[in-house]
């Protein structure tokens, strides 16, 4: 079995265990692993608009669609509606402790819950040595891989904020409760909306014939860039970072040429190599801060450093619900976000064959029947075994500083930087 130099204390991971078991993370996992297809053509232009809880969602948006997944603070939200019908409590006192406890309890597990590869799992020899509920548990911090807990804290302290404003407005508590879980259910369904609204304000950015370079595998910027394909018919290149460790860029890039998009992968390390060449840049982001900066996958900082010393446009397509209010000034002031360190491996890949065939000492391929055994044995042969001295380090997110962001596409529409304070300030007030 593939060693793991492991970074958790015994306290954290007890602390997981526990998390895991309670009925609030698997509620969660539930809405997470929802099947449904990936992304297709992109809806009709919605116009941007703040969410408001009293007016429901264009009929466009609140029937169902076929999205490649939720989005985490959208399932923390349907999490909490989901408490708010099984709470026993009598007051709205009571009711709110039930959802505080709930929201802490899926922060946490996004905080210790990091994703555990499959190869790391079993050791071929004792593949069924591990119970249902280990494999259950392994599965549901899988879910997380590459997800940082910011932008589920910032979508359950914004429904705890309007569930807080509805009690002072309907003092009775049945009726208020009602009125919560009418308006949560409606609140919801305008979150899941917000790529739709988000494509149409930042297609118009996406010039013709130009090629765009994005970063990590964010479901709004793939709906973004389809809805300008798709819809807007028009013609470019893109250009994706790989996105390691997960690949999370390669796995984007598959969407991009299922869709007839010109789509070239190219390695993390190379984003200065190509950054001469690209028009503009667009990414994602697990927060949007006070100060205009961004939290998103860790090379995210290098990439609007780049880009501003090359003159190229740097845009952030980003979901209101992701505003946060943190003020970090560095990436030394971001909150814990936990990380995958304690699992991750290094492997050979130029001496790796992807088909499954393995390279004698000649570098000649040698032709073999491919077994999930086998295939196994492949990627062992090829780890780089570190000294147990070698600390590894793998956040999963940086901090961008605004001044390297030009733009912000938003459900609320076209942001600069400087913006968002003023919005969170809506949103929270």
């Amino acid at each position: 079995m593939l060693t793991m130099t492991s970074e958790t204390s015994h306290e954290e991971q007890l602390q997981l265990q526990k998390e895991q078991q309670h009925p609030v993370i698997a509620d969660l996992c539930l809405h997470l692993s929802s099947k449904s297809s990936s992304i297709s053509a992109p809806s009709p232009p919605l116009p941007p608009h703040p969410p408001s809880a009293d007016k429901p969602p264009p009929s466009s948006s609140t029937k169902k669609s076929k999205r490649s997944s939720i989005p985490l603070p959208v399932a923390a939200i349907r999490v909490l509606l989901n408490v708010i019908r099984r709470s026993k409590a009598e007051t709205m006192m009571g009711l709110q402790a039930d959802l505080r406890e709930a929201s802490d309890v899926m922060v946490n597990f996004a905080k210790l819950g990091g994703p555990i590869p499959a190869v790391l799992i079993n050791d071929n020899n004792n593949t069924t040595n591990n119970t249902q509920q280990q494999q259950q548990q392994q599965q549901q911090r899988y879910l997380l891989a590459g997800r940082s807990h910011i932008a589920l804290s910032s979508g359950c302290e914004l429904f705890l904020k309007y569930v807080t404003r509805a009690s002072l407005e309907t003092p009775d508590f049945t009726s208020c409760k009602s009125q919560v879980l009418e308006r949560g259910e409606r609140f919801a369904e305008f979150s899941l909306a917000a790529r739709d609204r988000i494509s149409s304000v930042g297609g118009p950015f996406v010039r013709e014939g130009s090629v765009v370079l994005t970063h990590g595998r964010s479901r709004v910027v793939e709906s973004l860039l389809l809805r300008a394909a798709l819809v807007e018919k028009k013609r470019f290149r893109v250009m994706v970072l790989e996105g390691r460790p997960d690949a999370a860029g390669a796995k984007s890039a598959r969407t991009y040429e299922k869709n007839g998009i010109p789509t070239t992968v190219v390695l993390d390390s190379a984003m200065g190599y190509v950054m001469e060449r690209v028009d503009m840049v667009i990414v994602g982001a697990e927060g949007v801060v006070e100060n205009g900066g961004v939290v998103n996958k860790v090379g995210t900082f290098s990439l609007g450093v780049m880009a501003k010393e090359l003159g190229v446009p740097f845009y952030v397509a980003a979901e209101s619900y992701k505003f946060t209010r943190l003020y970090p000034l560095n990436n030394s002031d971001l909150p814990e976000m936990g990380g995958i360190g304690e699992s991750l491996q290094f492997l050979d890949t130029l001496n790796w064959s992807a088909s499954g065939s393995r390279k004698n000492d000649d570098g000649d391929e040698k032709k073999e029947e491919s077994t999930p055994t086998s295939s196994l044995q492949d990627v062992k042969d090829y780890v780089v075994n570190l000294p147990s001295t070698v600390e590894v380090q793998n956040p999963p997110c940086d901090f961008t500083p605004a001044k390297y962001i030009t733009l912000l596409f938003t459900d609320l529409g076209v942001l600069t930087p400087s913006a968002v304070s003023d919005e969170l300030i809506r949103l929270y007030q």
